[in-house]
């Protein structure tokens, strides 16, 4: 008999959330720290969504995607999670950029931009300092119309080189393209440069497991391999409660980490929403997929310092759609010391690169495998020209796709970084649509990312506090 999962669930609690991304996690921790109970339902046998890893035989643990955020995450960790995991927060101080245009090293702050900017690209103090000046200011509410590429070209027309300098990471990190609204890049850029990049130490696994712990401490029911079916909405659109496994579990309000176009359209239904609100979520586009190798080597073997992270590029200006391209050209580099996770003696490398989940997803079996397999051998003969002898020291290699990330995160088209910036307002009009649902996920560029997951999560907890309130 297969194992029932939800034994012992309880028949009614105040919150479920569904998804167990940082903003789940979040939003959980919170609630259930306010006295609230809280049942935290994740399809997956692992909690963290695109916060996760994954182990290989040999000893080797890698850690999906890119985890770089800016200092603000400290902050958070240490007042809504536990001073030990804002602790962990270690900064990353050897970012790389190697392309036809230029090769330097940085630390990412907005001192050593500074400095590269007037010193190796020869633009004026004055454009520079407006130039940070200007992106800092940004904030939600400005102007929606200003595109980043107008943004760049009113401080540096014609200046290719400098427009891959400040997009390319971000393009890296969040999905955004120069014709997403400026505000998207120059809130989640200046976010960065106030102190640079920053990652967890000690690897995803040692983080979600302290997460799981402190949700733990402070009540959480957590429940693993459990998928959502439906949301439960009475005729006058109120939550009621969600179908899980078959199974219904009774609910005050219902707090979904899913993707928000899946939560909307799938998970309530359009003969819950207003015909217009239904148009606007279809409307909504998604971001970009990510495919990524990783590989291990073997006992004892090392490498010279690379940094931590390189913006690798053999094309001669920045292209965002060869950044999608399934021929790659670009690809960043994570590279993983043993340092990185302290008490271990592997030494891990992870290339990362944008893609586009229609150039995997309809591949036939054979195709599919022949394509990942020649991923690999790419990014070897590209790793080459850093590490000459990495074939000889490789253990374990092995490569994700859109397919993948679908697969394990149910994120629609594998999308690794949620919905363009209109997919914000539908997020966070979702209560004003039906009574007690709400919604913290990545969305709208801003929201995405660690640190933009965890602060959603926190803002979305506060709302559902105050809807249980007034529910009295």
């Amino acid at each position: 008999m297969s194992k029932d999962f939800l034994q012992g669930v309880r028949d009614h609690y105040d919150v479920v959330v569904i998804g167990s991304g940082l903003g789940g996690l979040t939003s959980a921790n919170i609630l259930a720290r306010q006295g609230r109970s809280v049942l935290l339902l994740e399809h997956h046998y692992q909690l963290g969504g695109m916060a996760t890893w994954f182990k290989r035989k040999g000893g080797h643990i890698f850690d999906i995607s890119l985890h770089g955020f800016p200092v603000g995450m400290i902050k958070s960790c240490r007042k809504y999670w536990t001073q030990e995991i804002a602790d962990s927060i270690v900064q990353l101080k050897g970012v790389r950029f190697e392309n036809p245009q230029f090769s330097l090293r940085t630390s990412f702050d907005r001192e050593d931009f500074t400095r590269i900017l007037i010193e190796k690209f020869g633009i004026t103090p004055e454009t520079v300092a407006a130039f940070f000046d200007h992106a800092r200011s940004m904030n939600f509410y400005d102007d929606q119309a200003t595109t980043t590429r107008q943004l760049f070209e009113r401080f540096f027309p014609g200046r290719s080189d400098v427009v891959r300098l400040l997009m390319e990471p971000i393009t890296y990190a969040n999905g955004s393209t120069l014709e997403d609204p400026a505000i998207t890049y120059g809130i989640v850029f200046s976010n960065f440069m106030s102190k640079g990049v920053f990652t967890f130490q000690g690897g995803t696994d040692r983080l979600i497991k302290l997460m799981q712990a402190e949700m733990i401490k402070n009540g959480v029911d957590i429940r693993i391999r459990s998928l959502v079916e439906r949301i439960e909405i009475t005729p006058d659109r109120k939550v009621k409660a969600v179908w899980v496994n078959g199974k219904r579990i009774s609910c005050g309000v219902v707090m979904s980490n899913a993707n928000i176009k899946s939560t909307v359209l799938n998970l309530v239904g359009e003969e819950h929403l207003d015909k217009d609100y239904v148009a606007e979520t279809k409307a909504v586009r998604l971001n970009n997929s990510s495919c990524q190798v990783y590989m291990g080597l073997k006992p004892g073997e090392g490498f010279p310092n690379q940094g931590d992270l390189l913006f690798h590029s053999d094309r001669s200006g920045f292209d965002v759609e060869a950044l999608l391209s399934k021929n790659v050209s670009s690809r960043t580099f994570s590279f993983y010391y043993p340092e990185t996770r302290p008490g271990s003696d592997r030494w891990l490398i992870v290339s990362s690169t944008n893609a586009n989940f229609k150039d995997w997803s309809d591949l036939p079996e054979e195709q599919y495998a022949a394509d990942k397999q020649a991923l690999c051998e790419d990014t070897l003969t590209c790793l080459e020209k850093y590490i000459p002898d990495i074939r000889q020291k490789l253990d374990w290699i092995e490569a994700s796709t859109p397919r993948t990330f679908e697969h394990y995160t149910r994120h629609l088209a594998g999308a690794s970084f949620g919905t363009k910036f209109e997919g914000l307002k539908v997020s966070q009009t979702l209560p004003q649509q039906v009574h007690g649902l709400f919604h913290a996920g990545s969305v709208g560029i801003i929201m995405s990312g660690w640190l933009g997951a965890v602060n959603y999560g926190v803002i979305v907890s506060n709302e559902v506090d105050k809807c249980l309130a007034a529910q009295g």
